[in-house]
């Protein structure tokens, strides 16, 4: 189901057993929080994450009876599908017991998640809940509800913090925590002069339209109007090349991207993908062209007097766009 049913189904109550995955993160926290607030369940759940999944140990906690008469709350978080006996086992351990509850927070593809649909099936007491991003008109109402409770702030001012962090959803709940601290009405101003330069999406998404072949000369000059460095831009530009340089090698050898294993942290599913395409459409030889053309741009700009440095930066990008064309 989707999340507007998935809502309307803990109207009713909590299910025993929901398999949550999809491009939402913040929404699936959300919905962790709700469980462990109306579980009561802060101290006696069991969190396994990634490699700490022990079959035994779950089962074993689930087939118990809760302390003082509460709740048993199974929290699983993993990017790999678990074998199908030992999740119809779980599953069928809520379903036997009402006092359990067993949330498994899939970080993995989501055709491997629909391999998991049937443990979750209605028929065995469980749910399964495939999440999307919000569309603008949802974040905004969504940030307005967590806004309520923590700083004065109109919706247009809330429409233009998820624009400024590209829709992440948790990022704009931080950024609302710390704005709260200044206890005063917060504008579009305060957003600007306070939140961009924390947000390195903006240059991120910069350099993913670059590669893309898109128009960056909008991006790039209201990067800098708003006051990014210009070698803060640079060097971001050089990790950037060096990381599809690493994304390529890796699918080269192993025939998959696994940002865990290529920079050693998991990134979101959407961005490892974008990396990946991005690095499969450029050719090695133009990798190393770029990333020649970015170290000699950089010693050319430390030279440079400041007031050229953003005239230089312009060049370095419209050279980057021209090896792109040329593919060397």
């Amino acid at each position: 189901m989707y999340q507007r049913e998935f809502d309307r189904l803990l109207q009713q109550g909590l299910p025993r057993a929901v398999l949550l995955y999809g491009e939402n993160d913040y929404q699936i926290e959300r919905y962790i929080a709700l469980y462990k607030e109306r579980l009561d369940a802060g101290e006696s759940m069991l969190a396994m994450y990634h490699d700490e999944y022990d079959f035994d140990r779950a089962r074993e906690y689930l087939s118990q009876s809760s302390l003082f008469g509460g709740h048993n709350f199974l929290l699983l978080r993993r990017d790999k599908k678990l074998p199908k006996k030992e999740l119809d086992t779980l599953v069928g351990l809520c379903a036997r017991n009402e006092g359990n509850h067993f949330l498994f927070d899939f970080r993995g593809e989501a055709r491997d998640a629909k391999g998991m649909h049937a443990s979750f099936s209605e028929k065995h007491g469980g749910v399964w809940v495939r999440l999307f991003p919000p569309n603008p008109r949802e974040a905004t109402a969504q940030l307005r509800t967590l806004a309520r409770k923590l700083v004065e702030i109109d919706d247009y001012a809330l429409g233009h913090l998820c624009s400024l962090l590209e829709g992440n959803m948790a990022l704009c709940a931080n950024e609302l925590r710390k704005l709260a601290i200044l206890d005063r009405p917060i504008g579009s101003k305060e957003i600007d002069d306070l939140v961009y330069s924390t947000a390195p999406l903006a240059v991120e998404r910069l350099l993913h339209d670059l590669f893309a072949r898109k128009p960056i000369t909008e991006t790039l000059t209201r990067l800098l109007e708003l006051g990014e460095d210009e070698f803060s831009i640079l060097r971001a530009s050089q990790f950037f090349v060096q990381q599809l340089f690493l994304f390529q090698a890796h699918i080269k050898i192993h025939g998959h991207p696994d940002s865990a294993a290529i920079l050693g942290y998991k990134l979101p599913r959407h961005v490892e993908e974008e990396k990946a395409a991005l690095a499969l459409r450029v050719r090695s030889s133009t990798l190393l062209k770029l990333y020649e053309h970015l170290i000699q741009s950089e010693v050319r700009m430390k030279k440079s007097h400041p007031e050229q440095r953003e005239t230089l930066l312009y060049g370095v990008m419209i050279g980057m766009q021209g090896l792109l064309r040329k593919q060397v």
